[in-house]
């Protein structure tokens, strides 16, 4: 019976950071405003020539060393995204080419903030059907570019940044099990309303800036994100027969350290069992899970036979979850 494992992590993130103090400058808000009410310090921003294929290389690149996998043993090749370089060609055939995995087949994969879980499990079902030997699994957003600078109730949230996974084929499988959920009824708590096929880019759609993000009511989100994220959570620990107090780490979606807290005080976890990365590089989207995988890693937080939990939401709504035995 085969599952899969995780065999190497990596991440790309863009040299420029931009600190809560130059936020102060941009919009109405302060330092003191931001790191309270979210947690973030600071957030990193594409340079103008970087696109999200360009982080989601890098990012494929590491994973592909950690893993000592040659990119022409690759056969698939998965990015969760809401910021692709363009409509299509997908970005993960843009990332195909450049890396060189001519055997692959590549298509992208959009579920918000929630996509690197629905990446993995999409890629955990191919490996356990036994169809495919390596997948490369690549969060990959650029959310600077869809960010209203004016509304700084949004504004100071998200960051640029790309996180990978790569997944082999296993008969010893450490991706226990994933669980996903959505609710479209709930689609408009978050969203881009513009720049696809009811509302094309035109000039008018442009100047009432609906291709940025729109969140009209943070707070509705916030306890959402919170209830989901706990429930899917506890989905995890059932289906594997596992108690809270058998978790050694506990990664979320990066989106709050409010919401993050939260849900680990639901949970009943202890602070110290918590990865976070959010003051360093706020809301990376699909990139913020990979890339606190990645950090554990090499932080040396994860270690053979630990327990790991993922918690992710996102617009859509979307959630999940997924539990790996390290």
């Amino acid at each position: 019976m085969y599952g899969s494992r995780v065999a190497g992590t990596g991440a790309s993130v863009p040299d420029r950071i931009l600190t809560n103090a130059e936020l102060e400058r941009m919009v109405s808000t302060s330092d003191e405003w931001i790191v309270t009410r979210t947690g973030i310090s600071e957030r990193r921003i594409a340079a103008d020539d970087q696109a999200t294929s360009d982080l989601a290389e890098g990012a494929a690149r590491r994973a592909l060393e950690a893993a000592a996998v040659d990119p022409h043993d690759l056969d698939l090749i998965l990015v969760n995204t809401v910021t692709p370089d363009m409509f299509f060609p997908s970005t993960a055939c843009v990332v195909q080419e450049r890396i060189g995995a001519s055997r692959a087949a590549a298509f992208d994969l959009l579920a918000a903030c929630a996509g690197f879980v629905y990446g993995l499990s999409v890629a955990d079902a191919y490996l356990r059907a036994g169809v495919m030997r390596n997948i490369l699994v690549i969060g990959a957003d650029i959310m600077s570019r869809v960010v209203d600078w004016s509304d700084r109730g949004t504004c100071v949230l998200f960051g640029d940044g790309a996180g990978a996974v790569l997944l082999q084929r296993t008969t010893d499988p450490s991706v226990l099990s994933t669980h996903l959920y959505s609710d479209g009824s709930k689609g408009r708590q978050l969203m881009i309303p513009g720049g696809g096929s009811r509302q094309p880019a035109c000039q008018q759609v442009i100047d009432e800036k609906l291709i940025t993000i729109r969140m009209p009511n943070g707070n509705e989100v916030f306890k959402t994100a919170v209830r989901y994220m706990e429930e899917a959570a506890m989905a995890a620990l059932k289906a594997n027969g596992v108690e809270v107090s058998d978790i050694d780490l506990f990664i979320s979606h990066q989106a709050n350290a409010r919401i993050i807290y939260a849900v680990a005080e639901r949970l009943d976890l202890p602070r110290e069992r918590i990865f976070m990365n959010i003051d360093r590089y706020g809301n990376t989207s699909a990139a913020s899970i990979p890339i606190a995988m990645d950090e554990a890693v090499r932080a040396g937080r994860l270690k053979r036979g630990d327990l790991l939990l993922l918690t992710a939401f996102g617009g859509g709504i979307t959630w999940g979850s997924a539990l790996i035995r390290w």
